[in-house]
């Protein structure tokens, strides 16, 4: 009996009348799984493609691949560059799956940031995003069959009731987003996902935009705000996506055609780019805890809710107030004194000197691997435990913290404080309630990533 891959690959090659070599999965986010193979030809020339796959059990609903042919074809008639459509459904392969060209080039963020050899391309990669951008934003929305009419996630609050989250934080800047939106510019197509990782990017710069799944109509500001996203800045200091500065990125896209667009505008687009991923890190949580996809990887983006909060209340100027008594040092819990498990009545190891063991195994197991998914997937393991050790030795004392904040806050629990924003009954208090959310937020960052508060990308 063949394999899962074997079985693709069949029906790649039926389909594309060739042979299928080296078929390899290079990633599988919530939505899709994304392969790379090349394709044999009957007079033996190769030809590099990539197939993506719809989970169907992700974000993005089923039956997508026909709206994104529609937009690739579309984007390459406008001058976007794209990778070009090789096959679909219509062209006899599975429904939901697509294969397009295979281009060179590369998508990991932070080799792009930090390695001395894409300098020459950071440098012009902003102005190259403002003309792709502009040139997207130019593809008449009406023209593209299906295309969503807006952002699925535009109104998240029933996202979070459906998963029974309870976010204070979220609650608040909806709030916010609610009784502070700008004017909205046109509707064009909105790309969804425009940020490095999406990006193939060649020595010289942008090669390609991939990854449409998330387009939709909306207002243009959307791509500008989601890239400018300090979760999509990958610890790079640039506000846009790590590399560059806003101006720049306005300026090109202006020149290419684009709507003048200002700063304001961008920054709520920000928030919004923040309380949206906050909500896509807890649905993606969601397919690990329900059973769908069960994934170390997933149950770790969880503990990331926290972050993009504390990017919301930044970006809000509701940074901790000094003078509240629960907090202590910036940035750090104070250790309970009894932290729990205590070791009676099982003895030593205790759980968190367990945990630490395992930690080290993943440790070295990384360090003898060499690379792949497997060790991906083995540094996120590692990474978890070692956010467990952080709550077994911090969790007590954040508890105690919070809970005190609420009390001053007049509530019992972080139901009925969501339940008072929502309804807007503290609205004359939302300086008060910020702050004190972002305490508890900055102590949550203190257990999922302390590295996250002195980050360059903030």
């Amino acid at each position: 009996m063949g394999s899962p891959a074997d079985s693709i690959a069949d029906k790649l090659g039926t389909a594309l009348d060739g042979s299928v070599r080296n078929l390899r999965r290079l990633s599988g986010g919530a939505s899709r799984i994304t392969s790379a193979f090349d394709l044999e030809a009957r007079d033996g020339t190769r030809r590099p493609l990539i197939l993506q796959q719809d989970r169907g059990d992700g974000l993005v609903p089923g039956g997508r691949v026909p709206i994104e042919t529609s937009l690739l074809v579309a984007a390459k008639d406008a001058g976007v560059p794209v990778p070009g459509v090789v096959a679909g459904a219509a062209d006899g392969l599975d429904p939901g799956w697509l294969v397009v060209e295979r281009l060179e080039g590369e998508t990991i963020p932070r080799k792009l940031l930090r390695d001395p050899e894409w300098e020459y391309a950071r440098s012009r990669l902003t102005a190259q995003c403002g003309t792709a951008l502009a040139a997207i934003h130019g593809i008449d929305p009406g023209m593209i069959d299906g295309l969503p009419r807006r952002d699925p996630l535009r109104h998240p609050l029933p996202f979070l009731d459906g998963l029974g989250a309870v976010r204070p934080c979220l609650e608040l800047g909806v709030r916010w987003l609610e009784t502070n939106q700008p004017p909205t510019g046109r509707r064009v197509t909105v790309h969804g996902d425009f940020r490095l990782g999406n990006l193939l990017v060649g020595p010289d710069g942008l090669h390609a935009v991939l990854d449409w799944e998330l387009a939709h109509a909306g207002d243009p500001a959307e791509d500008i705000g989601w890239l400018c996203a300090r979760s999509w800045r990958f610890g790079g200091a640039g506000r846009v996506g790590g590399f560059g500065a806003l101006t720049e990125l306005l300026a090109s896209y202006a020149a290419a055609g684009g709507e003048a667009i200002d700063a304001d505008r961008v920054r709520w687009w920000e928030a919004y780019a923040a309380v949206k991923w906050a909500v896509i890190c807890a649905l993606q949580s969601a397919t690990h805890l329900g059973g769908s996809t069960r994934s170390v990887e997933l149950a770790a983006i969880g503990r990331r809710v926290c972050e993009s909060e504390w990017d919301l209340l930044v970006l809000l100027g509701l940074t901790p107030d000094d003078t509240d008594d629960t907090d202590d040092t910036m940035g750090e819990a104070t250790p309970d004194p009894n932290p729990v498990p205590v070791v009676e009545p099982f003895g030593r190891p205790t759980a968190a000197e367990l945990v630490e063991s395992v930690r080290e195994h993943l440790d070295a197991t990384v360090e003898r691997s060499d690379g792949g998914r497997a060790q991906f997937d083995a540094r996120i393991a590692g990474n978890v435990l070692r956010m467990v050790e952080r709550e077994l030795q911090l969790g007590p004392s954040i508890a105690r913290s919070h809970a005190e904040r609420l009390t001053a806050l007049g509530f019992t629990g972080d139901g009925t404080l969501a339940s008072a924003i929502r309804s807007g009954a503290l609205d004359d208090d939302f300086v008060a309630v910020g702050r004190a959310l972002a305490a508890s937020t900055r102590d949550q960052l203190s257990v999922a990533n302390p590295s996250y508060l002195i980050d360059p990308g903030g």
